[in-house]
């Protein structure tokens, strides 16, 4: 193993250091009249939401409550994602923003941080064009947050950036404090080495690296003990779990460990990238009771050529061949997926092949983006002669398809019973409880709100292309 793959997990010591930086910040705190206030506000996908947790178990630990009120916080943390401009362009018109919660309150400490706040442009133009952000740092550095929280009530207004470039490294036993409700996130692995032509996140998340399983285990065997009903494993490409451990594992075999684990729960897992899915592990899918018959297999392209423009590592063929195999193992499983429109140089034949994969697989539901440069990736160099008004074309020709044949899978639904498991309030007042049948599939319901983090079965009775309506 390289030393630029080898995998570095930071010594107990130092955590316990942070910890210990965390008490004496909560010391300070404490001699105030009132805790401080903290607001976390967080852009992107399921992984950001799971580092979110681990900010706000380590401000809990530094004597912050938390507010939804950015004028009334005295912290604000900006957790960012970097895969898409709409995401960026949100946060650069949030934190603009900031500056009258700051002047209205000089106070007041805010910080940026996640994959965007890792790109050395998006320090730069913090440093130059918004003066009232405090601290920059990224995922490498959420570990160290009270010593860098430290360093900024000492750095008398100065702006700290923290975005050293690293292949990243594992924290554990860091504080977490988990939004409410009977579903949990669990990182399982961190970074990639795939590096797809149009994606960031290898260049601000770093090489994968996972956790132990005896790590992974230990925090299922807590969550299932605190009521949890259904934990997401996390990772960035979840079918390459611990090819860079001491004692390699595969994630099938992580699968089956914690389908052992005692109690009545549903396994989850995201995202897997198609280049190493593999029937081994549709076979346990299939074996274990536990694991929900659902995966997300982003596709990107249905042409084989601009998915290896892409970089993605398969073709149409196999990609085709993967979902044979799965519906061979799980004739009712559903399938998801990632769809981007109008990738550079791809032109309306190959788009159709798009349009073909989505006849051939009929995907339960998609994730779908027209193409979005990220600057430092190779896509963003290519020639893109086609319109962005012809993409949208293509695009609405895609949804269009996709409509239809989700309302088609959902229909199929109607006169079924599901096992759901109610995991809040619905935003419908005809059906106040919301549900998801094991493969994810959105269940509105009547209920008292005391069922709640229960499973339960539901009779299908209405099916809408976005959602099922169902009786108890």
């Amino acid at each position: 193993m390289s030393k630029r793959e080898k995998r570095i997990e930071v010594p107990a010591a130092d955590i316990q250091t942070q910890r210990e930086i965390a008490k004496e910040i909560a010391k300070i705190h404490a001699a105030r009249s009132t805790p401080p206030l903290a607001f976390v506000d967080t852009y992107g996908c399921q992984q950001n939401e799971a580092d979110s947790e681990t900010i706000r178990g380590t401000l809990r630990e530094m004597g912050y409550i938390f507010t939804s009120s950015e004028q009334e916080a005295d912290l604000i943390i900006i957790n960012t994602c970097a895969v898409r401009e709409t995401a960026e362009n949100r946060v650069w018109g949030n934190i603009g923003a900031l500056v009258h919660t700051k002047k209205a309150k000089p106070e007041q400490i805010i910080i940026l941080c996640g994959c965007m706040a890792q790109q050395e442009s998006v320090a730069k133009r913090v440093e130059t064009s918004f003066r009232h952000v405090d601290l920059v740092f990224g995922p490498h550095a959420l570990w160290r947050l009270p010593e860098l929280l430290q360093r900024l009530m000492t750095a008398q207004g100065r702006l700290i950036i923290d975005i050293s470039d690293t292949d990243g490294v594992i924290a554990e036993d860091l504080p977490q404090e988990r939004t409410e409700g009977p579903a949990a996130w669990l990182t399982i692995m961190s970074g990639c080495n795939n590096f797809c032509s149009f994606c960031i996140v290898p260049h601000v998340r770093g090489r994968e690296r996972s956790r132990t399983p005896e790590r992974i285990l230990a925090d299922v065997r807590r969550l299932v003990a605190e009521g949890v009903k259904e934990i997401t494993l996390l990772g960035q490409n979840v079918n390459s779990y611990g090819k860079d451990l001491d004692e390699p594992i595969d994630f099938a075999s992580l699968l089956t460990q914690i389908n052992a684990v005692e109690g009545d729960f549903l396994i989850r897992f995201m995202t897997s990238h198609p280049k190493d899915a593999t029937e081994r592990l549709f076979e346990t899918m299939a074996s274990c009771e536990k694991v929900a018959k659902h995966i997300h297999l982003p596709l990107q392209s249905g042409n084989t050529r601009v998915l290896a423009a892409m970089n993605r590592g398969y073709t149409k063929e196999q990609y085709l061949a993967l979902i044979a195999a799965a519906k061979r193992h799980m004739p009712n499983i559903v399938l998801t997926s990632d769809i981007i429109v109008g990738f550079p140089g791809e032109t309306a034949a190959e788009f159709a092949d798009t349009l073909d994969v989505l006849e051939q697989v009929q995907f339960d539901a998609l994730f779908t983006f027209i193409f979005s440069p990220r600057s430092g990736t190779p896509a963003a160099e290519l020639p893109d002669p086609i319109s962005r008004e012809e993409k949208q074309i293509w695009f609405d020709r895609m949804l269009t398809l996709q409509n239809e044949i989700s309302l088609r899978r959902h229909r199929a639904y109607i006169g079924t019973r599901q096992r759901v498991l109610i995991d809040g309030k619905s935003d419908d007042a005809r059906y106040p409880l919301k549900s998801r049948t094991a493969g994810g599939r959105l269940v509105r319901l009547t209920g008292p709100d005391s069922l709640i983090g229960q499973f339960t079965e539901v009779e299908i009775t209405d099916a809408s292309t976005w959602s099922l309506t169902g009786q108890l």
